[in-house]
């Protein structure tokens, strides 16, 4: 960090040699160059910095292209860990030597992320599985990680926020700590399946419980497209907004209707069918969302597709989200973001994400102007992991340049309960 520090403040010293277009020229070269630094060291470092580097890379629509293009190895790749060292940390998780577990155990990993890679193997009746195996001493490397990143968190967040961190911390760590113990992943992934039995549209991949432990999970094999080429020009536009839809449709049914949501965004974590499914993969962060929380979002989005501007400022105090002392939100700091909202959930033309380019210089821009009016903005713990997923799976749709019936599935998703049917019909 104090490379890039160095880097920036070098930049900014020499800037007035140049004209403007030699400004950005440079300006663009030094974010790549500091964009490879963060990818290489959040790579080595592994544990529960690079998981927070990959939340970070989630929404390159903000970057220019050349910066989006390096952050997104962050979402997908981790230096692998020789072979013999996962070896023995198969076996000595297990309980038995490979060749007695598997009948094929392929020495490459195909994949690789921040607290584990993954292995094909073949069992003994034939099926093969991916095995996901923790990183030798990774219990002990996220401890150290996250000592070092709470005070630099909490330091970032009080340049922006008057506002106790603890609450916050005690969410990011949690949701970390979730992720070191595969039992859990396992149970989430049996559970994710349960909720999703019926939907042809969505793959799960099956657990192998003899075969996984607290530092190995085995399950079967389910491949499909991967997301870079689902992305590139490789398939046809129709195809690209039936994925958007279903991933879409996949974080709405988790908010309003099972409220457990897929709190993990990262594009890598899904793969792409030829028939329009999506396969889903990594469930070590699910975030389950109090029912009060879920119906307040969906009172939210009722407000918004309903044009009742007036309703928002009170509603988002009712979740939680106010100004010092419980004083609602402003409407000149609300209403502009709602303007972007209305655009991208109009009924006619469908909105095709990624048509407006500026889009995302537009919020950023608004983040910028509206910054003295958020620094004492109050928010519940609980809405960090549904927002970092919801605002993912936006920059995943723009990827996809996906074009879909966005108004009709928010409608339907967020219709109220029964029992507040009634209540607001009385």
């Amino acid at each position: 960090m104090g490379r890039v520090g160095a880097s920036v403040a070098a930049e900014r010293a020499v800037d007035f040699a140049f004209s403007p277009p030699g400004q950005e020229a440079r300006r663009t070269e030094n974010l790549v160059r500091n964009a490879r630094r963060v990818v290489a060291t959040l790579g080595e470092m592994k544990g529960a910095v690079m998981k927070v580097g990959q939340m970070l890379s989630l929404h390159e629509s903000v970057l220019p292209p050349e910066v989006a293009e390096v952050l997104q190895l962050l979402q997908k790749e981790a230096p692998r860990v020789p072979d013999e060292v996962m070896r023995y940390e198969v076996e000595g998780s297990l309980g038995a030597g490979v060749g007695e577990l598997f009948a094929e155990f392929e020495r490459e990993a195909f994949a690789a992320a921040s607290i584990g890679q993954v292995h094909r193997a073949r069992l003994h009746d034939g099926r093969w599985v991916a095995v996901k195996v923790q990183y030798p001493l990774i219990h002990e490397i996220v401890a150290a990680d996250l000592k070092n990143l709470k005070r630099l968190l909490q330091a970032l967040f009080g340049l922006v926020f008057d506002v106790d961190f603890e609450p916050i911390w005690g969410e990011l760590r949690d949701r970390l700590l979730e992720e070191l113990d595969y039992r859990h992943e396992a149970e989430n992934m049996r559970q994710m399946a349960r909720l999703h039995d019926g939907l042809p549209e969505i793959s799960i991949p099956e657990v192998v419980a003899e075969l996984s432990t607290e530092r190995v999970l085995t399950m079967t094999l389910v491949e499909g497209i991967p997301p870079n080429e689902a992305c590139s020009d490789r398939h046809p536009r129709e195809l690209k907004d039936r994925w958007g839809q279903v991933l879409l449709e996949f974080q709405l049914r988790g908010l309003f209707e099972h409220r457990l949501l897929h709190a993990d965004p990262n594009l890598a974590n899904f793969a792409f069918r030829e028939d329009g499914g999506v396969v889903v993969y990594d469930f070590g962060c699910l975030k389950r969302i109090p029912p009060a929380l879920a119906e307040g979002y969906a009172a939210l989005v009722r407000a918004v597709l309903d044009e009742r501007r007036e309703d928002v400022p009170g509603i988002l105090r009712d979740l939680g989200v106010y100004k010092k002392g419980h004083v609602a939100l402003p409407r000149a700091v609300i209403d502009p973001y709602l303007d972007l909202f209305a655009e991208m959930f109009r009924a006619s033309p469908p909105y095709a994400f990624g048509e407006d380019e500026d889009l995302y210089a537009k919020i950023l821009e608004l983040g910028s102007a509206n910054w003295s009016q958020s620094t004492d903005m109050r928010f519940p713990e609980d809405i960090i992991f549904i927002d970092r997923s919801l605002a993912g799976h936006f920059g995943n749709l723009t990827r996809l340049g996906a074009k879909g019936p966005w108004r009709d599935l928010l409608a339907r998703y967020a219709r109220p309960a029964p029992e507040i049917r009634d209540r607001e019909a009385g």
